[in-house]
């Protein structure tokens, strides 16, 4: 019988994180089957490293953010921050049996906390990383799967060929080099921007699984008119469907989902948070629909993703904010089609890519 939690513990360590002896190795965990996080600490230890873990129960955890207050959080952040300086590698596996655990936490609190930590976010993404979400029965029921099929289908999404994707990415990395303007067109949707001299990064199992994506960042006040994400997401526990963004020189000035008061408490919890951080296509094969989780939904096939907020150091456009948070838009004819153009030259249509040379990247080829 085949040990998928085996054969992912060992992808994690060994090719995601490449770990080496000697290293040190923060596991952190969520509502997740210890089995798994047993072969994950077996794997460290088999590479001649160290691994520590950390247990994070969400429904306490749900107590200290409703009831912390910045002193508090403060203390918190720069204890683990002591602990994240010793680390070589951390592995983050992410298991939620309920999505909205934190939707009763007030947003007050959850924007001082994501903000107070900002720093050991920002040491953390220095290390070798990589962050997972493991297959619970609350994550297969927000999914519409039962949990045996849910399971099947996670572990034929996480144990993807990554390699054969990411030589597949090649063409159209060098394509987006060259680039400047880029206009997407969709249903309720006309948006203009540059992503000239901003560097664009293929993510091929390395620091997320699932993966499949390759992203860049807007040149920040390059961006003008009006995009609808089709997908919906969530924030801090909070559903937003058909959010919609109006943007004058790279500014969003007007903005409305199903939940507009939340959404724009959400853009003013910092000047760059009224500014977008990251363009990205989706490409992973396996996923084909949303299951209200970002970290599968953002890798759609036929899609692509702006984030809200922080820019990523490696693909920088200059904007900071304590918010990243990954707004999706899907191509596919069910959700109304869409084409992007590259210098004016039509290079997707309705989720395909249609040069000779970008087709490797289509769903039925990455499967093959």
């Amino acid at each position: 019988m085949i040990d998928n939690d085996r054969i992912l513990a060992e992808k994690l360590v060994n090719y995601s994180c490449s770990v080496k002896p000697g290293e040190n190795v923060l596991i952190e965990y969520s509502d997740c089957s210890e089995y798994f996080i047993k072969c994950i600490v077996q794997e460290v230890f088999k590479a001649k490293a160290h691994p520590f873990l950390k247990n994070v129960n969400r429904i306490l955890k749900k107590e200290i953010l409703k009831n912390g207050d910045e002193e508090l959080f403060k203390l918190m952040e720069s204890f683990d921050m002591e602990v994240m300086k010793k680390m070589d590698a951390v592995i983050l596996v992410c298991g939620e049996e309920n999505v909205f655990e934190y939707s009763s936490v007030p947003q007050s609190n959850m924007k001082l906390y994501r903000k107070i930590y900002h720093d050991h976010t920002e040491l953390r993404v220095s290390k070798k990383w990589v962050l997972l979400k493991y297959p619970t029965y609350g994550f297969a029921q927000s999914s519409n799967m039962g949990t045996e099929e849910f399971t099947d289908y996670f572990f034929k999404v996480c144990n993807l060929d990554y390699a054969k994707m990411g030589k597949a990415m090649d063409n159209l990395s060098e394509l987006m080099s060259k680039t400047d303007k880029v206009r997407i067109v969709a249903k309720d949707t006309d948006l203009t921007f540059s992503i000239k001299g901003i560097p664009n990064i293929k993510c091929c199992g390395e620091c997320n699984i699932p993966d499949g994506e390759l992203y860049t960042a807007p040149v920040k006040e390059s961006i003008n008119g009006k995009i609808t994400f089709n997908i919906p997401v969530t924030y801090n526990g909070v559903r937003h469907d058909n959010i919609c963004l109006h943007f004058e020189n790279g500014k969003i000035v007007e903005a409305t989902s199903s939940n507009t008061q939340n959404l724009i408490e959400i853009l003013d919890t910092d000047e760059g948070a009224r500014y977008m951080g990251e363009f990205s296509f989706g490409l992973n094969p396996y996923i084909k629909s949303p299951i209200l989780d970002i970290l599968f939904d953002e890798k759609m096939c036929n899609s692509i993703h702006m984030a809200v907020g922080c820019s990523y150091d490696d693909a920088y456009n200059g904007n900071k904010s304590a918010v990243h948070w990954d707004l999706i838009q899907s191509h596919l004819e069910e959700f109304g089609g869409g084409e992007i153009y590259f210098d004016g030259v039509l290079i997707r249509k309705n989720g395909l890519f249609l040069p000779d040379n970008l087709v490797a990247l289509n769903p039925e080829n990455l499967v093959k």
